[in-house]
């Protein structure tokens, strides 16, 4: 638990480091990696073009810019917002702090987040 919960305020940190890229999408290349390889192939964005610029906007609270970059990675930097944190406090204490996690609510918020990403994708791709 401890390392899941570091592993998510990590990229919170890192996010919160990073400037947002005014395009909706391109934020990861200031940590040295490649332009998106479906944006260059076929000139199109991938489902997670623009998670990164949302997760940098989320952590600076501009909600409306995040769900602008990506709304899928606006969701998921706000689950990891809640549970990197209790996930490692949890973790420290060996018990689940508050409330011990149900798999259905756990696979809900997953498919819940992966068909927002995937309406998003197809939204920007096709309109």
């Amino acid at each position: 638990m401890v390392l899941a919960g570091g592993v998510l305020v990590g990229l919170l940190i890192t996010a919160a480091c990073l400037t947002p890229n005014r395009r909706g999408m391109g934020t990861h290349k200031q940590l040295g990696l490649p332009e998106c390889t479906v944006v260059q192939f076929f000139g199109i964005r991938c489902p997670s073009c623009g998670m990164t610029t949302s997760w940098s906007h989320m952590m600076r609270g501009h909600v409306i810019s995040s769900f602008h970059a990506n709304a899928g990675g606006a969701l998921l930097a706000l689950v990891s917002l809640a549970c990197g944190p209790w996930l490692v406090v949890s973790g420290l204490r060996g018990r689940w702090t508050l409330v011990r996690p149900h798999e259905f609510t756990v696979m809900v918020i997953g498919v819940t987040i992966i068909a927002v990403t995937l309406a998003d994708w197809t939204l920007r791709v096709w309109i």
